[in-house]
């Protein structure tokens, strides 16, 4: 569950029953604080997807009941029909395994034209995945506060010709020239000059 007790001085509910989120952020175009979340694991490769959402004051988002909306997950027991019902299907898909750890609104970054206007999400990578995926950080333009179109790679190359990772983004954010900062060791990412 997410509560966040703003100007208003009183806690609200953004969304509950959410497994592993991270990297909340205000986005500057409507105003909704969105989320990357870590989906549930030992379904598969390809389940369950990890994903970003905008929270609705009082939404249920699934966690241990369903998962990306209402696909049931007949390991949770007792099982909750009336609450998957109910489940939200989340705004955006990052793929599966992923490890989405990081999500950042472009608000004026020195970055070229199209990266401005949406988001960027930091991808930690997959650890129970027969293929990696991750290992990255993501774009994902926006228009009228919703996400469009298909994600951007803006920094990859983690896994090396050997098959194993050489870093794992974990965070994004800005810093106060304008410059992409990604973590878990700290990258800043600026446009090539002429650009």
């Amino acid at each position: 569950m997410l509560k966040v007790d703003l100007a208003s001085r009183r806690t609200r509910v953004f969304g509950s029953d959410l497994r592993n989120p991270n990297g909340l952020a205000w986005n500057p175009q409507s105003g909704r604080l969105w989320v990357a979340v870590n989906e549930r694991d030992e379904i598969g490769d390809d389940l369950v997807p990890d994903y970003m959402t905008s929270l609705r004051e009082g939404g249920f988002c699934g966690w241990p009941y369903s998962y990306f909306g209402q696909n049931v997950d007949v390991r949770a027991k007792p099982p909750r029909p009336d609450l998957v019902a109910t489940a939200i299907r989340p705004d955006y898909a990052l793929g599966s395994h992923t490890a989405s750890l990081g999500l950042t609104f472009d608000q004026d970054s020195s970055l070229p034209p199209p990266y401005h206007g949406g988001a960027f999400v930091s991808q930690h990578g997959s650890w129970n995945r027969s293929v990696y995926s991750g290992y990255k950080v993501i774009f994902i333009a926006f228009q009228n506060g919703k996400p469009v179109d298909r994600p951007r790679n803006v920094l990859s190359g983690f896994i090396g010709a050997a098959g194993t990772a050489m870093g794992r983004p974990v965070g994004v954010t800005f810093d106060k020239m304008g410059a992409l900062l990604v973590g878990n060791v700290i990258r800043r990412v600026t446009p090539a000059s002429g650009s």
